[in-house]
């Protein structure tokens, strides 16, 4: 070897020590799976996971059962927010008095302005973080639209809705117990009183443009239809009106005796003014949603004096012991939350929707889930010890209350025209 190639081949060696590169066929990646490996043991089983507690269970704690319930306390019908303080007034005076079976009611309150989207964030919001054993209450028929199935498919009993749909009582609502009277049965009642008692002939319906104003238009029309009439005219207001004057205008000139509202009270109270400057005076009737007559007599400034409307409870100023106790819980509770709360027919309502809850609490014993809460509620029958009348659910009865009663304003009071009627 000669001394040139010597040199040469030391030149090379040195370059590969400094690189540190393999020789080419060393350079490929190793794959992913190489020499096989030895068997491995067999993996154990995955533990299971923690069993969740039972859906029946959910809401109650040994100290405490968490009720929803969602309401207007804001918006175009927040007069009826009134409804949920007045439930919250009933559960302290429950709480007060020990509570139920050792546990206390915490009720949650959510303000959903009347606006269906909110009423549905907000149970959806109650049921899964918040984890409520039962809704009570909840006012309309459009907020209690749009969670009524959800509520359904999550089995979370749902009672006394603030709302007289007659979806509440269908067929397959195991969960729903209905205690408004149906809307359609209001109408009825008031086509018959005004009929039969006040020889009105020739009746015009102003209603609100969604279910509710139309289940009680249609129930109208078909008794009126069974006495051989016909509606003088029929004018429907949608829930975002602030002016009526074409409204009014259209019943004015059909010129009717008797005039029905299915309306929000700031638009039976914007009716009432409007037809006042129209000089257009029949006789007004109301469905239930307006029959706080004190109030309603205070915003239209002494225009109610006179109007007629069907009621499902006691009277907020009568003898009744309940009313008293009630009115006294107001008086503590309600007052002490908000000075300028006012008593009537409105907050009364939020302890009807309710009594049938805590009745079925009683009777389920302590050891509460909803299943035997269900049970419960289906026990009771002619359930006379509250404000309303002959409380009856059962196993395919969903609709607890049939019975209203017709009254008129007088004087900003609530005078009684008839006895407790159940429309058949």
């Amino acid at each position: 070897m000669t001394r040139k190639l010597m040199t040469i081949l030391c030149v090379l060696a040195a370059a590969m020590l400094v690189t540190g590169c393999p020789p080419k066929e060393e350079q490929t990646e190793a794959p992913a799976e190489t020499a096989e490996k030895p068997a491995e043991a067999p993996a154990e089983a995955p533990a299971e996971a923690p069993a969740e507690a039972p859906a029946a269970a959910v809401g109650v704690t040994e100290d405490t059962i968490t009720v929803g319930q969602w309401g207007p306390m804001t918006g175009p019908a927040a007069l009826w927010g009134a409804v949920a303080r007045g439930t919250a007034a009933y559960f302290e005076m429950i709480n007060e008095a020990g509570g139920i079976h050792g546990r206390k009611l915490k009720l949650l309150i959510r303000d959903d302005s009347y606006q269906a989207p909110k009423t549905k964030a907000a149970v959806m919001e109650l049921v899964e973080k918040e984890n409520v054993f039962a809704f009570v209450g909840g006012v309309g028929t459009g907020p209690g639209m749009a969670v009524k199935d959800y509520l359904l498919d999550k089995k979370v009993p749902w009672i006394g809705p603030a709302s007289g749909s007659s979806k509440w009582s269908e067929e397959g609502n195991r969960y729903l117990f209905s205690l408004y009277p149906r809307y359609s049965d209001e109408a009825r009642a008031l086509v018959r009183y005004l009929v039969d008692k006040a020889k009105k002939k020739k009746i015009a319906f102003l209603y609100q443009n969604d279910d509710f104003g139309k289940e009680g238009l249609e129930a109208a029309k078909a008794e009126l239809e069974a006495k051989g009439l016909k509606l003088a005219a029929e004018v429907s207001v949608e829930m975002t009106d602030a002016d009526l004057k074409s409204h009014v205008l259209k019943l004015k000139q059909a010129k009717p005796q008797a005039v029905i509202m299915f309306v929000l009270p700031k638009h039976g109270a914007i009716a009432l003014g409007t037809a006042a400057k129209m000089k257009f005076k029949p006789q007004w009737a109301s469905a239930s949603v307006l029959s706080d007559a004190p109030l309603m007599h205070k915003i239209t400034k002494g225009l109610w004096n006179g109007v007629i409307f069907t009621s499902f409870l006691e009277l907020p100023d009568s003898d009744h012991p309940r009313v008293k106790e009630y009115k006294a819980a107001f008086e503590k509770y309600g007052l002490q939350a908000n000075a300028k709360e006012q008593w009537g027919v409105f907050f009364m309502a939020g302890f009807l929707f309710a009594e049938p809850f805590v009745e079925a609490l009683k009777q389920a014993g302590p050891e509460l889930d909803r299943e035997k809460l269900v049970a419960a509620l289906e026990g009771l029958n002619k359930w006379d010890d509250g404000i309303g009348h002959n409380i009856t659910f059962g196993p395919e009865e969903r609709q607890g209350q049939k019975a209203v009663f017709i009254a008129k304003c007088v004087k900003g009071k609530a005078v009684k025209l008839t006895d407790w009627i159940e429309v058949e």
